[in-house]
């Protein structure tokens, strides 16, 4: 090991590590990809089969290029970092092959066996046009800027194909789905090797089992022990923002946004409103309908808030055409939709475009004959609503128009985050609105007025404006005082 609390010592792989590197120097595999977390050594071992390659262990072609390309430079430089380390482990007959140049380029000339070079790159696609690699490692693709990341990427990969090389993508996850290396780990094409090693969505973020299916490596004395990862997790916990959520990125593998200071409630704060479907409070008290009513080919949402026990419930209807599968796939959030239609939080109606009428009216009939006490909506669709609750039977029912801008939209943010912080939302665990909330943040103006937003362009925060929209009327309906009824004498 040439660094680190074992450096001096015989280098032996771990399980997970063999995994790796039986799936990624398998017949046919051209991609390689490993999702682990923070400290559990992906680039050392990712450096390690780069000397392979450099020295024609696994490929003998002469002349063998091998490429560390990551976000900048000094990341790169991690990775021939560990190279160069490995190197002076090496026996002196074998270390006199090695030429290492560490001026304004960091390369590694190798002379025996056909010859090799490995060398870093930036994170710019144009700088490698023309070259022929045998083997790419991109380090830490989640942290890459998009557009040039993908440049990159897909400079790197038309190279690779000129000499049937291969690429090793390593990274901790990515905070979104839309990201490139998360559409690689979900939608994996042919001659890729995926090796994931995270943990099921909204367990604590000190739970053993799962920090552990995160970091294999701690029970095998790579990385973190697993006293320190549940330290870190307790540090986490009691700080919350953005430490629980870096926390949750990097350490336990999650997808999760790094970024607080505008996001609508972090995955924390939502998941404690999330209990089990057989501790759900009653549908007792008024019902309150937040309503989201999509336009051409998006969706549209509805909540139902009972504020008198704090019961929430939401559904989600997308047009038929095109399919969720292919809905999914355009939004960068792979089969998603597919699975919340089979858990009962999707549904399908309508061409291209969901009809307000029979949708609201369908909607109505999830509450099992309660009667709405009234529906909450945006002020921009006022005639759309007017004409859909006359088609819909609900003509009596009172409307109360809401708008997204600065003026209500502050005003419903904070209620609604007040209610969520003090215990009077409950919700069972519901996949549309995890994904809605994950896109969801705020914009502040110079007086500090918020109104929501989408955090990119092909996010769906329609069901969090909907719940927003039910629970913080609800909340008004709490705190208007109660009117006493007067008595006249004749």
């Amino acid at each position: 090991m040439p660094e680190g609390k074992m450096a001096g010592q015989p280098l032996k792989l771990a399980e997970f590590q063999r995994r790796f590197v039986r799936g990624a120097l398998g017949n046919a595999v051209m991609v390689a990809c490993l999702s682990i977390g923070r400290g559990n050594a992906k680039t050392a071992l990712s450096a390690g089969l780069a000397l392979g390659a450099l020295k024609g262990v696994w490929d003998d072609q002469p002349k063998r290029e091998i490429l560390f390309a990551a976000r900048n430079r000094d990341q790169a430089k991690t990775a021939f970092q560990f190279l160069v380390g490995f190197i002076e482990g090496l026996p002196e007959d074998e270390k006199e092959q090695f030429l290492i140049r560490r001026g304004s380029k960091l390369e590694v000339e190798y002379s025996g066996n056909g010859g090799g070079l490995a060398r870093c790159i930036a994170a710019d696609g144009k700088s490698i046009l023309g070259g022929a690699p045998t083997l790419a490692l991109m380090d830490e693709r989640a942290a890459w800027e998009r557009e040039k990341g993908d440049n990159l990427e897909n400079a790197i990969l038309s190279g690779l194909g000129k000499r049937d090389g291969r690429a090793l993508i390593i990274s901790t996850s990515a905070p979104d789905d839309a990201n490139t290396f998360s559409r690689w780990l979900d939608e994996p094409p042919p001659g890729t090797y995926v090796q994931e090693h995270r943990p099921a969505f909204g367990l604590p973020a000190d739970d053993l089992e799962s920090l552990l299916a995160a970091n294999p490596g701690a029970t095998e004395g790579i990385g973190s022990t697993p006293e320190w990862l549940l330290a870190q997790a307790k540090r986490a916990i009691a700080r919350g923002g953005s430490a629980l959520s870096s926390f949750r990125n990097l350490n336990r593998n999650e997808r999760v946004s790094t970024e607080d200071r505008s996001v609508l409630v972090t995955v924390d704060e939502w998941l404690s409103a999330e209990v089990n479907p057989d501790q759900l409070p009653p549908r007792d008290g008024p019902c309150i309908l937040g309503v989201d009513l999509g336009g051409s080919r998006s969706m549209s949402a509805a909540a139902f808030y009972w504020p008198d026990t704090g019961r929430l419930e939401a559904l989600g209807t997308f047009p038929g055409n095109p399919s969720l599968a292919d809905r999914g796939a355009a939004d960068g959030v792979a089969g998603r939709y597919v699975e919340m239609q089979e858990r009962g939080e999707m549904t399908v109606m309508g061409d291209a475009t969901v009809p307000p009428g029979p949708w609201l009216a369908e909607i109505v009939r999830q509450l099992d004959g309660i009667q709405p006490a009234c529906i909450v909506g945006d002020r921009f669709r006022h005639a759309e609503f007017i004409e859909a609750m006359e088609k819909a039977g609900l003509a009596r029912v009172p409307f109360l128009w809401r708008g997204f801008g600065w003026k209500d939209g502050s005003e419903d943010i904070e209620r609604f985050r007040r209610a969520l912080f003090d215990g009077e939302v409950k919700v069972a665990p519901s996949l549309l609105l995890r994904s809605a909330f994950s896109d969801a943040i705020v914009l502040l103006d110079p007086a500090n007025n918020a109104k929501l937003a989408k955090a990119r362009s092909l996010g769906r925060i329609d069901a969090a404006a909907a719940a927003l929209l039910a629970v913080a009327q609800g909340q008004r309906m709490k705190a208007a005082p109660t009117r006493k009824a007067r008595v006249a004498w004749a």
